[in-house]
């Protein structure tokens, strides 16, 4: 998985309260650890990493005599609903590879190991702060940051040519300006940004930015304000001027990919590492493609996306799965692993050195310049949208609001009053 992926899926609320409701006894294709063995899992990242991670696996065992590493490289798709149940079975792996938003909601319920506890201060502030920040709850330590992105503008020159756009925009009111003058001229979409509720939070992650505040200190819904009805009006005006598919109501970020690499739309925001498979799967669509900063609001925020590795609390080898996620994360480990995925690291010391060699190196490929812009983006980017219990409910309440809004079934102070008291009655 190294793609901006969709971290949350269709029903998770439910699912998560029917595992926790009952007592599962076992769990197929999963069994507990052995002494000395450290079952370890990633999401799809067979078998193009295949060779990164067994190397990484054997120099481990080789620093730590006795103690065996087993790899499962899971489906994205599958990833949520097997840790689930595992998690809840206690047949858990001892390491897994997660993002923020899902692990939080089990980090509501206690499942991971408290790493306030058990990593030294000196050894967390080896991590980016406003990174390690991402995997707490309730100032609770859950996951330690692995690998990052950080959103980019990939926009096809040609398109912008034909419609006279001079220059990719940097905010959401140029990317207005921008989606009109493209339809106008070429009859196409400027960009395809999802509302489906279980996908990507790039539309909530953009109230943000455009200085919405979206709970307040007692995790009240503080998005009822004239900020968070001209974010909604943002949108609402966009598919209303027709300047946004019909699609963006049911379909997710993949289809923001397929449209993009077909020519359709004109901008795609998504992450650096996108620019490689453009390349593979539309290498005329790449030729055309440049890379620019990612839009934002009047805040000026930039987002970042975080994956990360979590404990489970009931494993029998805390000690040895500890070691292991703290080795993977490690400088040397991180920075081996950011260039050979073309993400960025999230230890201080990696980042630095990251950005220094590739400021050094002088290939000007539209891969190379995303990655550029990327870790140029990362010493201000910040999770704009932190861990907090009930998440996926929060964007659920926004997004199906704001979609009645686009369809007129509501108005837009409607709209958003609704979603306040959907999410303060949740």
């Amino acid at each position: 998985m190294i793609r901006r992926k969709t971290w949350r899926r269709l029903g998770i609320c439910t699912l998560l309260g029917f595992i926790f409701s009952w007592v599962i006894s076992c769990s197929p294709g999963s069994a507990p650890s052995g002494k000395g063995e450290i079952e370890f899992w990633t999401m799809q990242l067979q078998p193009q990493f295949t060779e990164y991670f067994n190397k990484l696996i054997a120099n481990f065992e080789a620093e730590n005599t006795g103690v065996k590493v087993r790899w499962v490289d899971v489906p994205w798709s599958a990833m949520e609903s097997k840790i689930l149940t595992a998690v809840s079975a206690k047949t858990a792996p001892d390491v897994a590879n997660l993002n923020p938003d899902f692990a939080s909601q089990l980090a509501s319920r206690n499942a991971w190991l408290n790493l306030d506890t058990k990593v030294p201060q000196a050894v967390r502030q080896q991590y980016l702060p406003n990174i390690w920040k991402a995997s707490t709850l309730s100032d609770q330590s859950f996951g330690l940051p692995w690998y990052l992105t950080t959103r980019v503008t990939i926009y096809n020159q040609d398109l912008f040519k034909a419609a006279g756009v001079s220059k990719p925009p940097a905010t959401y009111a140029e990317l207005a300006q921008v989606a009109q003058q493209i339809k106008e001229k070429t009859g196409k979409y400027a960009f395809f940004a999802t509302l489906v509720p279980e996908d990507s939070a790039e539309v909530l992650e953009s109230m943000v930015q455009m200085g919405v505040q979206l709970v307040d200190a007692n995790g009240e819904a503080a998005f009822n304000t004239p900020a968070g009805k001209a974010a909604f009006q943002y949108w609402v005006d966009l598919y209303q001027k027709k300047l946004l598919p019909q699609e963006v109501l049911t379909q997710g970020h993949r289809r923001a990919v397929e449209l993009y690499q077909a020519g359709e739309t004109a901008v795609l925001a998504t992450g650096a590492e996108f620019m490689a498979t453009i390349e593979k799967n539309a290498p005329a669509i790449a030729q055309v493609s440049a890379a620019a900063p990612q839009i934002t609001g009047e805040t000026g925020k930039k987002n970042v996306a975080v994956m990360n590795l979590v404990i489970p609390r009931d494993t029998p080898n805390p000690d040895d799965a500890l070691k292991f996620a703290l080795f993977v994360t490690n400088d040397q480990n991180q920075l081996a692993f950011a260039k050979a995925a073309n993400v960025l690291p999230s230890t201080v010391q990696a980042v630095q050195e990251y950005q220094s060699q590739i400021a050094s190196n002088p290939k000007v490929s539209p891969v190379e310049q995303a990655r550029v812009i990327s870790a140029s983006q990362l010493t201000s980017a910040e999770v704009l949208v932190p861990a907090m219990k009930d998440l996926n409910k929060l964007q659920k309440a926004i997004y199906e609001n704001l979609q009645a809004a686009m369809l007129g079934e509501k108005t837009v102070d409607k709209a958003v009053g609704d979603a306040a008291l959907a999410w303060n009655q949740r």
